[in-house]
This record gives structure tokens, sequence and C-alpha cells, in this order.
């Protein structure tokens, strides 16, 4: 498979620009610690859908030829991708169907409706198979939410603002830490910053009851995990059972590591993020944060980055993890 390049990325930049917010690199001063590590954090909860997700959704579907826009698009997702392409689609003028899992939270359901998508809620193992159903029967083009170049080179859009701001700020970064699930992300985020800052280390991180990733980046193989072993997670935005095929060669030629964290440390990280940081984020995207806290003898470096994926939590999940 052909690995997306830098020029897709910078091509991706340019696409989104206006639509996704560049967010900040943030110091986090109160997560100074002993050993002399130091963080900061990248945002993407201050998306216009409350995630990451919007980045690759949107360079997505402005690629599409206008015939295709014609036709609609469909997509899979627990909920931020989902968001996203349906905000992408409002902002386009194309038809949008979403699938998600009928254990999705209430919050992203919800928010996906708002933007105008059509929901189909199925059943976790249907998921992914559904929307071939619905191109089958109806048209509509597939945008999926990782296993495509237009998507990771979305994504990558992240590492090509974590690498202009620190050298912006003067900022010895040497380690990056990537949420993972199906491999989007941390794809587009590695291209970028190994094709911009070579010495950087850009390190995975995912529950521990989803470590799928981990034991593929582990064994040199990609590892499918049973559905009713991910769905476990706190994590909702993790749960993807396996790597996509095209994330998974982006792993191998550029990720230096991939970890886990607990179900006790995530939510030990969303409540420090809310109290220290000032930031809400889901639990999926405060697994890097509990790396950084919990895993530090695991990681290399001093100087950490951590993108902080989305904010699109429950409330009541919130408030009971504030609440001990």
């Amino acid at each position: 498979m052909t690995l997306v390049t830098l020029d897709e990325v910078r091509e991706a930049q340019q696409r989104i620009a206006g639509v996704a917010v560049r967010t900040p690199l943030m110091p986090c001063p109160w997560a100074d610690q002993p050993d002399g590590r130091s963080l900061h954090l990248k945002p993407e909860g201050l998306q216009p859908t409350g995630a990451f997700k919007i980045r690759g959704a949107y360079n997505r579907l402005a690629a599409l030829t206008p015939e295709e826009r014609a036709r609609g698009v469909v997509a899979q997702s627990s909920g931020n991708h989902a968001q996203a392409v349906a905000y992408a689609a409002r902002e386009l003028g194309i038809q949008a169907v979403i699938v998600m899992p009928d254990t999705s939270p209430e919050v992203k359901v919800e928010s996906t409706r708002s933007f105008g998508a059509e929901v189909i809620l199925v059943a976790m193992h249907e998921r992914d198979t559904t929307p071939a159903d619905l191109v089958e029967k109806h048209g509509y083009v597939w945008v999926p939410p990782y296993d495509d170049p237009y998507v990771i080179a979305g994504q990558g859009t992240v590492g090509m603002e974590i690498a202009d701001d620190a050298a912006a700020l003067d900022l010895d970064l040497q380690t990056v830490l990537v949420p993972v699930s199906g491999g989007g992300l941390i794809s587009g985020v590695a291209t970028a910053l190994k094709l911009t800052m070579p010495g950087v280390k850009v390190i995975g991180v995912e529950p521990a009851l989803a470590g799928d990733a981990a034991e593929s980046f582990r064994s040199g193989e990609r590892k499918v995990w049973p559905f009713a072993d991910t769905h476990r997670t706190i994590a909702d935005g993790l749960r993807t059972n396996s790597l996509g095929l095209l994330p998974w060669e982006h792993v191998q030629a550029y990720v230096d590591d991939i970890i886990t964290v607990t179900e006790d440390e995530i939510r030990d990280a969303m409540a420090v993020l809310a109290r220290r940081g000032r930031l809400v984020a889901e639990p999926s995207g405060a697994v890097t944060t509990a790396a950084y806290l919990f895993h530090g003898a695991e990681l290399p470096g001093t100087r950490f980055a951590a993108v902080v994926s989305g904010g699109n939590v429950d409330p009541a999940l919130l408030a009971r993890i504030l609440a001990v």
C-alpha cells in the first residue's frame, strides 16, 4: 500500500483551513515532573464537532467529485467520526447517512442528528458491515473512519501543527503521545512528524482492555480482537477491534511504540485534565495524559506533547468521575 505523503498532508491543510480549528500547543506547568519531564497538550476538543475527526472527514468530503457529492455519503462510527462527517456534509451540501453502534453515547448520537445526518443504529458487530450494504443499495460514497488516505492526510494536520508550533516556541520536543484506535490519527500525525522532525518519537496509547494495536506492534502482525473484548473499555472512541490495513502500514513505518493504560488511569487523567488543565476530555482523549502521568518509566525523552483527541464526554460520566 502507498503511504500518505507530506504533500498530501499539506494539501489537506489547505482544504480544511477555515473549517477545522488550528488548536494550540498548550504548556502545562501543573504536569512538570521531578524527573524533569514536561508536557504540552494539543486540545482537539476545541474543534467544531468536539474532536479531531473533522480534519479527516472534511478533507475526504471536500475532495469528492461533483458526481460523488450528488450520490451522498455513508460512514460508520461510534460517535466522533459520525459527527464530523455529518458536519462536513452539511457544510458542503451533501446528504449523509451514519451507521452507529446502538451502545454509542447518547450525546454523540444526538449531536450527529443535529447536523442533519440520518442515523442508523445497529449492533456493534454490524457497524463495519452495514455501510457496504447501503453503498450497494443506494450508491452512497463510503467515508471510512480511518482506512482512507484522505482521512489519514487530514488527521496528519494535527502533526503539522505540532511541528510548526514546536518550532515557533523553540521547544525541543522529544516525544508525542497519540491515541490509537483504528489508526487514522496516529498514522497521519506520525507521517507529518517523522517527515518534518525526524528525531521525535511517536508513541501510541490505547486502553489495555482494547490493546489490539499494542499487541500488533509487539508481534509485528496485525491482530484482530473480538468486539466483546474491546467493548469493555470506558474509552468508547477506542473500541475498534483492529488497526486498519492502511494505518497498519503507517504504524510499521513511522511509530516508535504503542503502550496501554488502565481504566482507572483513564478516569484519573480525565479528572486531572478537568481540574488542573481546565479541559473537558472524553475517555478516549485522556489516554495520552494517562500515559504521561502514570507510565513515565516506559516513555523516552523529557519534553512531551500529548494529543487530547476529543471532549465529547457524557456529562453524567464526567460528573461521576469528578465526584470521586
